[in-house]
């Protein structure tokens, strides 16, 4: 198979998978609507040979963006199998604010791939959650698939159209806690801006669909103002 027809297998399989979850975003008409505003910081840095560490702070406010709702600290560390392929372990420390505060813990594991062709990046990232929520009876057990792809402006080689899909799929049902099912999708367009080699800015809309479990498949939908930074030492 030649390259130009991998490259169009591969365009179009992001493609299909990007409508795929936008589709599932509007798949129900009485949604519950807020517009939100999302900050987080990103940031990789070398431990040890293949080692890796990671760091995130994750500001969120909803309520048209006036207040924050929650706020995610999330330490990782990983190892790089091969030069596409890494593995991590880390924790979630998860502060909600709305609408009483309740604190959240969690442990993950995570594969991640990604890839840079000559006019396209690809990132797939597969996470498993153990999750310890306030008040809830018992582990609940999240997982979730993020697929990105990156495709640079050929004029201005510093901009990227930048799109993701992400789902999350909660694997068991706890009292007083998520039930088993989807949960939420994540589908974000917008424009990635490498500032330098360690830096780098995304800026665009996603739209978060989440099922509460009050009825239907989803029944909160958030109009989210993204601004990722990413620090890469």
């Amino acid at each position: 198979m030649g390259g130009k027809m991998k490259k169009r297998m591969l365009t179009g399989f992001v493609a299909g998978w990007m409508l795929w979850g936008a589709a599932l975003c509007v798949a129900s008409s009485e949604l519950k609507q807020d517009f939100r505003l999302w900050a987080p910081v990103y940031l990789n840095f070398p431990l040890s040979g293949p080692v890796k560490g990671y760091m995130e702070a994750n500001p969120r406010f909803s309520d048209d963006a006036s207040h924050i709702d929650q706020l995610l600290l999330r330490p990782a560390v990983g190892y790089q199998l091969t030069p596409t392929i890494s593995l991590w372990q880390g924790y979630a420390w998860v502060n909600n604010y709305e609408p009483t505060y309740k604190q959240e813990h969690r442990i993950f594991q995570q594969l991640i791939y990604s890839n840079k062709f000559s006019t396209f990046k690809l990132l797939s990232r597969s996470r498993l959650e153990e999750r310890w929520i306030q008040n809830a009876i018992g582990t609940a057990v999240r997982a979730r698939t993020m697929l990105r792809g990156d495709v640079p402006l050929p004029a201005y080689p510093a901009l990227a159209i930048a799109a993701y899909d992400e789902i999350f799929v909660n694997l068991n049902t706890i009292r007083q806690g998520p039930e088993a099912g989807f949960d939420q999708n994540r589908f974000f367009l917008g424009i990635n801006y490498t500032i330098s080699p360690h830096f780098n800015v995304d800026i665009g809309y996603q739209l978060q669909v989440i099922n509460t479990a009050l009825s239907g498949l989803a029944n909160q939908a958030n109009h989210i103002l993204l601004l990722q930074f990413f620090i890469n030492l």
